[in-house]
């Protein structure tokens, strides 16, 4: 008789013990799960592949022009954007390129070249690079092997109140916190 009850409360038992170790499982935003989540904030470059060479003319070896750049799937509740463009490998430390915050969230691309004055665009305003000038300073490492340059860009959920002409150790300070969402492009450059 015991035989031929265990099928039988296995059959009972089997829904009852799907149904608790699903029972956790949330799919969204709240939930972790990938069922139904935001698409990825992504960034990208047509000047240049991810992780590939960065063309002479965005450089110091050329023109020094900044890279036409592009993003797709800001985080909903972005209240504006952040750029930071940065070598890791400099010798003497992270040496930062570019600066550009108070970026508006409906903007979906910079163009190549973007002048270096205080504010570009629909009044984002540009900080100091490590160069000691505003705006975008091209990849210029010392001779021997490759440099990374890796272009970050934020999304914010707060707008900063920040003066043009920042450093980046202003802007990394009042952007703590309110940081929601990241993008990142590289590329690699060497004299």
């Amino acid at each position: 008789m015991a035989r031929s009850l265990a099928p039988r409360l296995l059959f009972l038992f089997f829904p009852l013990a799907l149904l608790l170790t699903t029972a956790g499982h949330t799919s969204g935003p709240l939930g972790g799960g990938s069922s139904g989540s935001a698409p990825a904030f992504e960034l990208q470059s047509s000047a240049f592949p991810a992780g590939g060479e960065i063309p002479a003319q965005y450089t110091c070896s050329g023109a020094g022009k900044s890279p036409k750049l592009a993003w797709t799937n800001v985080p909903g509740g972005t209240q504006t954007l952040v750029l930071i463009v940065d070598d890791p490998d400099a010798p003497s430390g992270t040496f930062t390129h570019w600066i550009l915050y108070n970026l508006d969230p409906r903007t979906k691309q910079l163009p190549e070249g973007l002048p270096n004055t205080e504010q570009v665009l629909t009044g984002a305003s540009q900080g100091h690079n490590d160069f000691g000038r505003l705006g975008y300073g091209g990849p210029c490492p010392p001779p021997g092997k490759p440099h990374r340059y890796f272009f970050r860009l934020y999304a914010l959920n707060a707008k900063l109140k920040v003066p043009t002409g920042a450093v980046r150790q202003e802007i990394e300070g009042v952007m703590n916190g309110h940081i929601i969402g990241q993008a990142v492009w590289m590329g690699t450059f060497k004299r």
